[in-house]
């Protein structure tokens, strides 16, 4: 253990040990953090390990860092201020989800699927509808982007996707169904930091990782994916709530 401990980098050693001062009570919430001079000091290191190993406190939401001012401890919160429920309800054809307000008008471009989006839709480089819009929490102000991807294979065959595609989520299950469509879903959720365009779109903190989470809607019949969506949020301000409905074990399992 103590040779995996001495590989680990040098700032991010510090970080741990600045880390443990915070949690431990030395520097309250609020609290400046010393100097870089004064942790050089204290530290006998460099500038650049000291301004690595406090980013390493950013990412790790623990401090936030004002220009021309210095680093201070952030205030940890019991939990996000906003829970988006990511249930879909239906009820016959009709369906029902939870997705913060619009505060803007959809975008709507034509694209060809790439990444995630083109590997989750089994689809490489085809052309597909994207609509972008920006949702809010008119309570808190809590911004979440959204987007999806139609392919244009069911644009065609659905054309009251082609006609709106900028309809709401639960209006475009709804239209799939009435085309014939037995629809299930499927959704991951993963982290990273935000770029620097999210961060302002998103009014995300700095050190706060960005929550994404990609919902593919498709035909349970075939397995074909339909739709691509993309949910993106700041994680220090909203968290996700999934109602999980037990499945049936398969047969082979029960013995």
């Amino acid at each position: 253990m103590q040779k995996d401990i001495e590989r680990r980098p040098i700032y991010k050693q510090l970080a741990d040990q600045l880390a443990e001062a915070i949690s431990g009570g030395e520097f309250p919430p609020g609290a400046m953090l010393p100097s870089e001079t004064r942790l050089v000091e204290q530290y006998a290191a460099s500038r650049l390990t000291i301004r690595a190993a406090i980013a390493e406190l950013r990412n790790m939401g623990l401090v936030e860092s004002q220009h021309g001012r210095g680093s201070f401890v952030r205030q940890q919160t019991a939990e996000p201020a906003v829970t988006i429920s990511r249930t879909v309800r239906r009820t016959g054809r009709r369906f029902e989800t939870d997705e913060l307000h619009p505060t803007e008008t959809p975008t709507v471009t034509r694209a060809h699927l790439t990444g995630p989006a083109a590997a989750l839709l089994d689809r490489d480089e085809d052309a597909a509808l994207c609509v972008d819009r920006l949702l809010s929490d008119p309570a808190t102000g809590v911004r979440s982007a959204h987007r999806t991807m139609i392919p244009m294979d069911v644009a065609e065959k659905v054309p009251e996707l082609a006609e709106t595609p900028d309809a709401e989520p639960a209006e475009i299950y709804a239209a799939l169904t009435a085309a014939g469509y037995t629809l299930t879903f499927a959704e991951t959720v993963t982290a990273r930091a935000p770029l620097p365009d999210e961060r302002r779109t998103l009014a995300a903190s700095e050190g706060a990782p960005v929550l994404l989470t990609r919902r593919v809607t498709a035909d349970a019949e075939t397995g074909r994916p339909l739709i691509f969506e993309e949910l993106r949020v700041s994680a220090a301000h909203a968290q996700l709530a999934f109602r999980v409905t037990p499945g049936k074990i398969p047969a082979k399992r029960r013995a």
